[in-house]
């Protein structure tokens, strides 16, 4: 019971966070040190010093998935940096919601306004019915893991199948992130609010 309530605290910002595995800050091997560079390059070490110190190798499968989701997709920044935190969010994974926000906010796709109006997207005029429709599609699959006829339609409406294919990929991609910094107890250095789960 104990371990269930920390779990929801975690989730929701109460409690601190500490990472279940030791960081590790250096080792011989080359591709850590590639992780490592990536990430202290974006003022995250903790998934290479966690992760990739001990299974190095997995440094290379991560980036093409990482890199493709950045670099290889035809969605407008926007969209994709809506996809990324909102995901991280109803997912409950502080570290990544802090990292795709700081980052959006970084790289101007989203400002901080944006980022808080999330948890009132259907209602907040800050999103356009493409954005809406895009992150009720998100809320959908992550909560009940799947999508009503009536939200892929309107998803329809707005996005061309190929976007659809890619919307959908971009949120597999922040689950693959997400179910690796939560149980492995990855915490943000400023925690961002996560919005309740609308019923």
């Amino acid at each position: 019971m104990e371990t269930a309530i920390a779990a929801e605290r975690m989730a929701r910002g109460t409690a601190e966070a500490h990472p279940r595995l030791t960081p590790i800050a250096w080792s011989w091997n080359p591709l850590h040190w590639l992780a490592l560079a990536i990430y202290r390059s974006i003022g995250a070490p903790l998934p290479a010093q966690v992760i990739f110190a001990r299974a190095p190798r997995l440094i290379i499968g991560h980036l093409l998935v990482v890199l493709t989701s950045e670099y290889g997709l035809t969605l407008d920044r926007r969209v994709q940096s809506l996809v990324r935190v909102f995901g991280s969010r109803i997912n409950g994974c502080m570290f990544c919601d802090n990292l795709e926000t700081r980052l959006a906010i970084a790289h101007g796709s989203l400002t901080r306004e944006d980022a808080d109006a999330l948890a009132e997207y259907a209602a907040s005029e800050r999103f356009g019915e493409r954005e809406r429709a895009a992150l009720r599609y998100v809320e959908e699959i992550n909560t009940v893991r799947q999508a009503s006829d009536e939200t892929f339609e309107g998803l329809r409406r707005h996005f061309s199948e190929r976007e659809i294919i890619e919307l959908t990929w971009l949120n597999a991609v922040g689950n693959y992130l997400n179910l690796q910094a939560r149980p492995l107890g990855l915490a943000p250095d400023e925690a961002c609010t996560i919005p309740p789960r609308r019923k």
